[in-house]
């Protein structure tokens, strides 16, 4: 409970909020379908849709458009008119911005329950009156998810709750990618839910407060599921409760725009939440996690990756919070410039496969749509095994073998070009160099960092 308010207040309000509503003959409905929309006209009418077809009536639709510059707010009312009601940001305030725009609006006008939802999902019918029964019947649990599928390959779980991992400092989507085969259980209980799809108790909001808008995006839905948690409320998923959810605005593609807020979001929750005891574990892991993430893109040329990943760690370290400033997110630039290099010449390309045959397969096809690109006809062939002679300069025929990290090979004579999961190459001396002073770099980065990740944790929570 915040300090100054008082629940007999809240609830005084509530009540004569419903009276008015009553004697004016509008009857205030039970829940607000709160939907947070950035230019994706297309998605969120659909999405509006598919909840004007729900079996429970007893809801209003409030879609709140963030500033969108896709003709968004127009399409909305062209096509559903006063069946909406439309809230209309002046600016982009992010989804947990979007969202409190809505949630907000209910608390102010007394409805008993927020259903928050993402504009990439469509609802099943019966999802929203699943929720709304389960919360009248189960008092104890002040949030309610709905069990989430892949839009793209409706028979796979996309998640089914969320779960923290305190050991390892992170979060986990129960059931993720699972095929749906009847086996779940029906209710699951968690640290969490997404806020694609979940049903609060207003009471329990007005408690714990709105999402975290600060997060800007990212998070905000596992930090608010947490708090509901610590107010002594559980938070639960319905299997009965179905949507289907779009990932493709969860991929990073253009830029690091998503990079960043996950990344500093990430760390502030767990600067925020680590008990003391282990808030020394939590900066090492973070730290080695965060030097991990810079030297791998450091190696494969994506500098901008590195940058925004740095930024978003010492914003999370300040405080410096809500929308990334000017300077801070970056182009995304996958350079091929060394596997050009590597084949600049050559014919016959030998690919070893090393008992990694899917890895094999990929690289080989990344060698021959470059191929393609040059307007050049490689012939490349995947072998089992390993190579064992050697990569001879002039030569028109070179031999690649895969391996699972390069970091961690014995090997390191260059006879054979490597190349591991994540598509780093091995194939020089100034690669090699890289490759045996990793782990040293990583104990002096973890060094220099953690007492300074260790005083701003301490100073601010």
């Amino acid at each position: 409970m915040r300090r100054g308010r008082c629940p007999f207040v809240h609830y005084v309000k509530c009540v004569a909020l419903r009276y008015t509503a009553e004697r004016t003959g509008c009857k205030l409905k039970k829940i607000a379908a709160v939907i947070c929309n950035y230019n994706k006209k297309e998605y969120v009418a659909e999405c509006i849709q598919s909840v004007t077809e729900s079996s429970f009536t007893d809801m209003d639709i409030v879609v709140v458009d963030n500033a969108s510059t896709d003709g968004s707010a127009e399409h909305i009312k062209n096509r559903f008119g006063n069946r909406v009601k439309l809230l209309v940001n002046e600016e982009n305030l992010g989804g947990s911005g979007g969202f409190n725009t809505g949630i907000r609006y209910a608390l102010e006008k007394g409805y008993e329950y927020v259903w928050c939802l993402d504009n990439d999902v469509l609802v099943d019918e019966n999802a929203a009156e699943e929720l709304y029964a389960f919360l009248e019947a189960h008092p104890e649990v002040g949030m309610a998810g709905s069990k989430v599928y892949h839009m793209e390959d409706p028979d796979y779980v996309q998640q089914f709750g969320i779960d923290i991992i305190w050991d390892e400092y992170c979060c986990e989507a129960k059931y993720h990618g699972r095929l749906e085969d009847g086996s779940m259980p029906e209710v699951v209980y968690a640290d969490a839910v997404a806020a694609c799809s979940v049903l609060a108790r207003t009471s329990v909001v007005r408690r714990i407060g709105v999402l975290p808008e600060e997060n800007f995006l990212y998070w905000d839905d596992t930090e608010w599921g947490y708090r509901c948690n610590l107010a002594g409320y559980k938070v639960a998923s319905l299997g009965s409760s179905k949507v289907l959810h779009s990932m493709g605005a969860k991929k990073e593609s253009e830029n690091t725009f998503p990079l960043y807020y996950a990344w500093r979001n990430w760390i502030r929750f767990f600067m925020k939440y680590t008990a003391a005891e282990r808030r020394e574990d939590m900066c090492s892991a973070f730290l080695e996690g965060i030097f991990d993430v810079v030297y791998n893109d450091l190696y494969l040329g994506e500098e901008n990756r590195a940058k925004t990943v740095m930024f978003a760690y010492d914003d999370a370290l300040h405080g410096r919070m809500g929308k990334a400033e000017k300077g801070k997110i970056f182009p995304v630039v996958h350079s091929a410039q060394k596997l050009e290099a590597l084949l600049a010449g050559k014919k016959k390309i030998r690919i070893y496969a090393n008992g990694l045959e899917g890895q094999a397969g990929r690289f080989a096809e990344i060698i021959m749509d470059l191929g393609e690109k040059q307007g050049k006809s490689f012939d490349a062939k995947i072998l089992e095994g390993q190579f064992t002679g050697k990569n001879m300069p002039g030569q028109e025929i070179c031999s690649f073998t895969m391996t699972e990290d390069i970091f961690l090979l014995n090997d390191l004579e260059l006879n054979t070009w490597y190349v591991d999961r994540e598509g780093r190459i091995l194939s020089s001396e100034e690669d090699l160099f890289l490759v045996l002073n990793r782990e040293y770099s990583r104990r002096m980065f973890v060094f220099s960092q953690k007492g300074l990740f260790m005083h701003w944790t301490d100073k601010i929570f």
